[in-house]
C-alpha cells in the first residue's frame, strides 16, 4: 500500500524555498536544544554548534529575497508550504511538552 500524497507545495521563488528550508532547519536545531526534551548534552551541543551556520543560511535566504525586490512576506503561501514540510510537528518540538498532570 502506497503512503498518503502529500498535498504539493505552493509556487515558491528559489528565495523563498531557501527561506523555509532554512527556517526548519533552524527549528529543527532548535528543537534537540531544548532542554525540556532533549536526552542528552551531546546531541544538543552538537546541535548548538550547527545553528550558527544555519541561521546564516537563514540570513542569507532573506537578503536574497530583498535584493531581488521581494519585500514582502507573503504570509500564508509561506505558512502553506511549512505545513506541506511538517512545519507544525517540527516546530512543536521547541515549545514546552504539556505538563504532566498526576
Amino acid at each position: 500500500m502506497l503512503p498518503p500524497e502529500l498535498p504539493p507545495l505552493p509556487a515558491l521563488t528559489r528565495a523563498e524555498g531557501d527561506f523555509v528550508d532554512s527556517f526548519l532547519q533552524v527549528v529543527d536545531l532548535l528543537g534537540r536544544i531544548n532542554p525540556a526534551r532533549g536526552t542528552d548534552t551531546y546531541s544538543a551541543l552538537r546541535a548548538a554548534q550547527a545553528l550558527p551556520a544555519q541561521a546564516i543560511a537563514l540570513r542569507d535566504a532573506l537578503t536574497a529575497m530583498h535584493m531581488r525586490g521581494e519585500t514582502e512576506l507573503h504570509s500564508a503561501t509561506l505558512a502553506r508550504a511549512l505545513r506541506v514540510l511538517d512545519g507544525e510537528r517540527r516546530a512543536g518540538r521547541v515549545a514546552l511538552p504539556p505538563e504532566a498532570t498526576g
